[in-house]
């Protein structure tokens, strides 16, 4: 169990915990591992090295190979990335050329040469049934005989790994962390949560768990412990039965319940009744999921436990044969009358529900009182929203200005997006201005004291973690709308995919784009290269694991945005597939190497969303000439086959524009409002003597053991609760 669970504390702080094992001559092997390692940008902190020095070679060498089949695939080296072109980024053809040499093969194949003529007598070839189109023409081994080797940059990224406590006590510290959690998590942290939660359900538990998804998984580990559980609501009851039913705690996919034990409906019903008997009001919350309600029903046998009658109420409200009226439907009413005084005096005693309908209650009001009391109502009760909300709002606020007409961009839970024209009306400057210095004030008052704020200035324009669904799983990877710098004259993308049970094109492309959002170039199967760069080849079946490359030299780029995409040309989708992910590389001009050098990545993230065409970020030209990157993390629904880059153009160009323009709350909107006693910008060189609170994008090594370290693995620290 304890080697099960390093591999999380790795991945999600990057620490090892402290490895254990007799003492002894440690060194040469701990070097060696250091060696390893770099080889794919990463590296043991200086006190780990330390450590491991004085360990048995025997333990260190165990260790090691744990630890580098970890960093492997946190980086995507734990596959086998081929090229279609042997020599790519050299030596790629013209595309023209490059299909009429395909056809002029498949001629010369006795086998394949009837269906040839047959089309070529139509006037039209179809790619996908030439033999030498779409599938590699050589061995893995035999492509790097083909690439020097990799010749080491000041600029490759480096990682890391510092030394941890005992597994136990990061095991503690991680559990902590992500149950504890003020704002929603990703899918694979949620993931690692049922792991880690099983693990420590007798272990110390977090003061609050606030988001409730969170509470679910928490909840299922408890009761498989035969422990009490954490209920407040009937929904989480509801939460809870869909994690034991293997569904979406979030609610949002309908879930097929299982057949539950006896055990498990007890448990469950008694839930419900403790809860509904404490507070009958709460009944009210069932008619949000009452379809959901009623499918349990048939799975928990209600009437079976007539000790138990408030539960049963749960689902004679579902069924409508009890009347419990909502909230929401008592704040409609009063919005029905044009009631906006009396909606707001209203939400007032759901302070969350208030602030969520902040935009919608101002729009409404017919007059200054109004709206007046509108943000009277929120001043009272700011002080009982959670931060994530208070954030979430300012942040909306400042997209909120007078001016109408600007595109308005939807992006829901699982990164589906679209842009529609924002015809509201505006929220108006007087009432606007107050609300926004009110939650300024307010997050103010939230934030702890830093001390000495050391802070790397490359973080300052990551965009808060309000929630984990704003990001995909990886290394490197910052919350959508984040801006970060891009140092290097060669971009290198990449995208890996494995199919699972059907044959699965995915096509790799890069979309160039000009100030005006008008479409430069495309490079992508059907443009294999341009000024700008290379494509590396089409893959269009995956039985074994495929990649396609795309390299761009920056100071070539003609225009001012580089929109990399994956798009589903046919098959499975990223949901699907055995193994799905993206990421890019940076190299100067010089570096020689493989087609994928992991200690030349910058950024790889899991391709697990909705759409068939995956946009995790775009590359943007400042005035300086300097690129950034601008992470989207985003998927468009596309069309069921065929999607190509020349087709989606139009609405990626649209969709871009709309994130290009809207503001986000960053770090250093919250660094702004810390009150720290002396404020540094890290220049990479010496760190403090003293405790600081240093924020970054990767932890120094040297800082004093007391101080608090935000990097993007743990920055949801950073939200005030």
């Amino acid at each position: 169990m304890v080697h099960r669970l390093e591999p999380l504390v790795i991945r999600h702080v990057h620490r090892l915990p402290s490895p254990v094992g007799p003492a002894g001559q440690g060194a040469v092997a701990a070097r060696q591992f250091d060696a390893a390692l770099m080889s794919v940008g990463f590296k043991l902190s200086a006190e780990l090295l330390a450590r491991l020095s004085g360990l048995s070679e025997g333990t260190v060498v165990d260790t090691a190979v744990r630890t580098l089949g970890t960093v492997r695939e946190m980086v995507g080296d734990h596959v086998r990335h081929n090229v279609y072109f042997v020599d790519f980024p050299a030596n790629v053809p013209d595309t023209y050329d490059f299909w009429m040499r395909c056809v002029a093969e498949a001629l010369a194949d006795d086998a394949a040469r009837p269906s040839v003529l047959e089309q070529l007598s139509d006037g039209l070839v179809n790619l996908l049934t030439l033999p030498s189109y779409g599938r590699y023409q050589h061995t893995y081994t035999e492509m790097l005989g083909h690439h020097e080797e990799l010749i080491a940059a000041a600029g490759d990224r480096m990682t890391v790994l510092h030394l941890g406590g005992d597994t136990d006590a990061e095991v503690a510290s991680l559990y902590l962390a992500l149950a504890g959690s003020s704002t929603p998590l990703g899918e694979e942290d949620l993931r690692d949560l049922r792991v880690l939660a099983g693990h420590c359900v007798d272990a110390p538990q977090p003061e609050t768990i606030p988001v409730r998804e969170n509470r679910a998984v928490v909840n299922e580990a408890r009761l498989k412990a035969g422990a009490e559980l954490l209920l407040d609501t009937v929904t989480d009851v509801l939460r809870l039965a869909c994690a034991l039913s293997g569904g979406d705690v979030s609610l949002q996919a309908p879930t097929r319940f299982r057949a539950l034990s006896r055990p498990v409906r007890r448990a469950l019903l008694a839930g419900l009744d403790t809860v509904v008997a404490a507070s009958p009001a709460k009944l009210a919350d069932v008619h949000a999921h009452r379809e959901a309600w009623k499918r349990l029903g048939e799975r928990l046998h209600p009437h079976e436990y007539p000790r138990w009658p408030h539960a049963a109420d749960v689902f004679a409200v579902a069924r409508r044969d009890k009347e419990a009226r909502s909230f929401d439907s008592r704040v409609e009413e009063l919005l029905g009358m044009n009631d906006i005084t009396g909606a707001a005096k209203l939400l007032k005693s759901a302070p969350g529900k208030l602030f969520r309908s902040l935009d919608r209650l101002l729009r409404l009001a017919l007059d200054q009182d109004e709206r007046l009391a509108v943000a009277s109502a929120a001043e009272e009760v700011v002080g009982e929203v959670s931060g994530r909300v208070v954030l979430s709002v300012r942040e909306h606020l400042a997209n909120r200005a007078q001016d109408t007409g600007e595109r308005r961009v939807f992006v829901n839970r699982l990164g589906r997006a679209w842009v529609t024209e924002d015809d509201r009306p505006p929220v108006l400057p007087p009432e606007r201005e107050r609300l926004i210095a009110v939650l300024d004030a307010e997050i103010r008052r939230r934030l702890p004291a830093p001390g000495h704020l050391l802070i790397d200035p490359d973080v300052l324009d990551v965009a808060l973690p309000l929630s984990g669904r704003a990001s995909a799983a990886g290394l490197g990877v910052l919350p959508r709308g984040s801006l970060s710098p891009v140092d290097g004259e060669l971009l290198r993308f990449f995208v890996y995919w494995k199919e699972a049970e059907r044959r699965t094109d995915y096509d790799l492309s890069a979309l160039m784009l000009d100030a005006e959002f008008a479409t430069v170039c495309w490079l992508a199967y059907t443009n294999l290269k341009d000024l700008e760069g290379e494509h590396s080849g089409d893959i269009t079946e995956a039985p074994e694991g495929a990649s396609e490359f795309i390299n761009l030299r920056l100071g070539a780029v003609r225009g001012d945005f580089i929109v990399p995409q994956v798009n589903i040309f046919a098959g499975e989708g990223f949901e699907e597939v055995e193994e799905s992910f993206f990421g890019f590389m940076l190299r100067e001009g010089e570096q020689q190497g493989r087609p994928f050098e992991p200690r030349t990545v910058r950024m790889k993230s899991e391709l697990r969303g909705p759409g068939r065409v995956a946009l995790p970020l775009a590359f943007l030209r400042g005035p300086d000439g300097r690129w950034r990157a601008k992470w989207l993390h985003l998927y468009l629904k596309g069309t069921p086959v065929a999607n190509r880059v020349e087709e989606n153009r139009v609405s990626v160009a649209t969709l871009l524009r709309g994130i290009v323009q809207r503001e986000q709350l960053t770090v250093r909107y919250l660094t702004d409002l810390m009150d720290a006693t002396t404020t540094t910008l890290w220049d990479g060189a010496k760190v403090p003597d003293g405790p600081v609170t240093y924020i970054g994008l990767q932890r120094p090594d040297g800082l004093h053991p007391d101080s608090r370290i935000l990097t993007p693995e743990n920055l949801r620290d950073l939200i005030p609760a």
